[in-house]
């Protein structure tokens, strides 16, 4: 059953500042007619909660209208980009869908944008540069920094919208995000939605240098103000307008400090017993919307705005009952869309036609050459890769071959930056980043497992992102620059995994990932970076890096391993092969995320002995996954227990001495098969 057509008034979802002045009766009764429909669909929808017919909990926007709608009616929705909070239902209503829609999102029913998989309001249309929100509120603003940006290197004069509210203003993505925005001159508008309160915290318990949160700006040279939205509706347009045309023009970043009402507490469970006696009534007391209605019947007559508050009354009625009629989600599918389906090969140029003596790094940075020279909608970020060449001069010449737009030091902020590449990424660019060390990908943690790995499984949107993670031990870096990551971040979903172990590998590696429409993680271990050089030719398989690779053929036992334990592994089995007469079947993993395992199941089938070998600590360690999934399907078939070698359940420690305790060696390896064997 189809959704109404809309009414007239909502036909018209743009502002322009000239029409406030010129046409004012119609602009105020445009903006009020969306107010209104924002209002009573927040009520509605709480009331449906309360009815049980709801289900988790719902935010509402009541007290809030006369900010968004306004600014989300003044934005060019044909090329701005956006990523609204909880708070921003009138903002949804008018960049993009119908009504309709967003109610299938809030019954989390089969029609819902987000196919159920998300609930309430944490939706977008990212088709129309309208971000998804994460309940971390303050890892939104960096994602809408890429996105218009994105839009700004395509040629079109976007602007980025980035709500959140007083209690995020503390975050430390907020900070990162203002000062990269800065340093970059992206043009967005940060929007703090302050209302008094983070939940129950009001702001004078959250800030020990006052409630001034405009004033913050000034330490990243961003201009500011803050903006009463709670009376003046037309005032409140025209400043904005302003403002937007400003950033438009310059591509500088503003902040405003939105002051709103909070009307109906943080959430529908939210008690408000936090408020001091009478605070409440001072709220409603405030309420623009009948302030605004005064002004829209002297400007348009009575009769007329009740004739289009009773049209949007009777259209809100009749998307409920449609909503509620339509079926609910089923569970098929959701496994096969984790991931965005696989994209097509892209038509790389047949180079290095003959084969060239490098090392991993020298690999690495063919691979980042070759991306650069032929695919204009790539760009590498990340700390000091520029001028420097990286921690490991690994992009070492590329600034100054291919420039600053393209080749872009980042401030010390991984989290922002990460979730400006995931911006960029959503609108079409494919960005590469790299983490000076794996272990400081911890810091972005959020935006890699919750926003980038969760984007297509929640709102159907591809997120192309190849974050190059140099990782691993042996190098007497100590425990902050050694770790081994895989097992930590592969356990979420949706991020895909790739760990080389040559130098052709590696470039394969590099190129698979890049056309691949999912975030993919590129472990690279330091220890191989400069260890030896070998072979590096245009692989027309490239592809087959996804597939574990078969290095040794043997009956005895089935070997897997990855990173730079394949080189120890391959000692071990030449090793047993020369002393016992004992081969093995010897598999360099490659892909770890999504894993492949068929041809491995095969041969533990064919061997009933399984030993797996990895660098990173054995208890939740990544060898427990390997020996779960191929245990579970051959466990007739073992003639013995699986064997995982594995570091110790430390720390990694930093004296050459204690770290060769610490990881796995030929010797360890060697003495712990003996021992399984006897």
């Amino acid at each position: 059953m189809a959704f109404p057509k809309p009414p007239a008034i909502l036909a018209a979802r743009d502002l322009r500042a000239p029409e406030l002045e010129s046409n004012s009766a119609d602009a105020l009764l445009r903006i009020y007619a969306w107010m209104h429909l924002a209002r009573v669909a927040d009520n509605r929808i709480l009331e449906l909660f309360r009815q049980g017919l709801i289900r988790g909990t719902v935010t509402g926007g009541q007290g809030n209208e006369a900010m968004i709608v306004p600014l989300a009616l003044l934005a060019d929705k044909a090329v701005d980009v956006a990523c609204f909070t909880h708070r921003d239902l009138g903002g949804h209503l008018i960049w993009s869908g119908h009504l309709g829609e967003h109610l299938n999102q809030y019954f989390a029913n089969a029609a819902s944008p987000t196919k159920a998989r998300e609930g309430n309001i944490h939706h977008g249309d990212p088709a129309n540069r309208s971000y998804p929100m994460i309940s971390h509120l303050g890892a939104m603003l960096s994602t809408v920094a890429g996105g218009a940006d994105s839009q700004r290197r395509l040629g079109r004069p976007a602007v980025g919208f980035a709500f959140f509210g007083d209690g995020a203003s503390s975050t430390g993505d907020v900070h990162e995000t203002m000062n990269l925005a800065s340093l970059l001159s992206l043009p967005v508008i940060f929007v703090i939605e302050n209302n008094g309160y983070a939940y129950s915290t009001p702001t004078n318990e959250q800030f020990a240098s006052g409630t001034e949160l405009w004033k913050r700006a000034e330490g990243y040279g961003i201009e500011s103000f803050a903006l009463d939205c709670t009376s003046d509706v037309a005032n409140v347009a025209r400043r904005l307008s302003a403002a937007i045309d400003k950033v438009r023009s310059t591509s500088r970043p503003m902040l405003i400090e939105a002051r709103i009402l909070r009307l109906r507490g943080h959430a529908a469970y939210d008690t408000c017993d936090y408020l001091r006696p009478g605070e409440s009534d001072g709220f409603f007391a405030r309420d623009p919307m009948p302030r605004v209605r005064r002004e829209v019947i002297a400007a348009a007559g009575v009769e007329r705005v009740e004739e289009v508050e009773a049209e949007l009354n009777a259209f809100l009625e009749a998307c409920v009952k449609i909503a509620l009629a339509t079926p609910r989600p089923v569970a098929a599918g959701m496994t096969e869309e984790l991931f965005a389906p696989a994209s097509a090969p892209l038509p790389w140029k047949p180079e290095p036609a003959l084969p060239v003596q490098l090392n991993a790094a020298q690999a690495i940075n063919l691979g980042l050459r070759k991306i650069l020279a032929e695919r204009p909608e790539s760009l590498l970020l990340g700390q000091d890769i520029g001028t420097y060449g990286g921690a490991f001069k690994v992009t070492e010449s590329l600034l100054k071959e291919f420039g600053r737009p393209r080749v872009l030091n980042t401030p010390l902020a991984e989290s922002a930056c990460t979730g400006y590449a995931i911006g960029l990424a959503l609108n079409g660019h494919r960005p590469i980043e790299e983490f000076q060390f794996a272990d400081f990908a911890t810091e972005a943690t959020t935006q890699l497992t919750l926003n980038a790995a969760t984007m297509h499984f929640r709102s159907g949107a591809n997120c192309p992102l190849v974050v190059r993670f140099p990782c691993g031990g042996g190098l007497t870096f100590g425990s902050f620059h050694s770790q081994e990551l895989e097992s930590f971040f592969l356990s979420m979903p949706g991020l895909k995994g790739l760990y080389p172990s040559t130098p052709q590998d590696v470039f394969n590696a590099l190129l698979a990932a890049y056309e691949d429409n999912n975030p993919v993680i590129l472990f690279e271990h330091k220890a191989l970076y400069r260890r030896g050089r070998a072979p590096v030719v245009w692989d027309p398989n490239y592809r087959d890096v996804w597939q574990p690779r078969q290095l040794r053929q043997g009956g005895f036992a089935t070997f897997v391993t990855y990173g730079e334990m394949v080189q120890l592994a391959e000692d071990a089995v030449d090793y047993f092969a020369g002393e016992y007469d004992l081969a093995f079947d010897l598999f360099d993993l490659r892909a770890l995320a999504p894993l492949q395992l068929d041809r491995i199941r095969e041969s533990l089938a064919r061997t009933g002995r399984l030993v797996v070998l990895h660098e990173g600590r054995r208890t939740h360690g990544f060898g427990a996954e390997l020996v779960a999934r191929l245990v579970e399907e051959n466990f007739a078939q073992l003639k013995a227990a699986p064997l995982r070698i594995a570091s110790l359940d430390l720390p990694v420690p930093f004296a050459p001495e204690l770290e060769s305790e610490f990881r796995p060696s030929k010797e360890k390896i060697i003495d712990r098969i003996t021992a399984w064997m006897g």
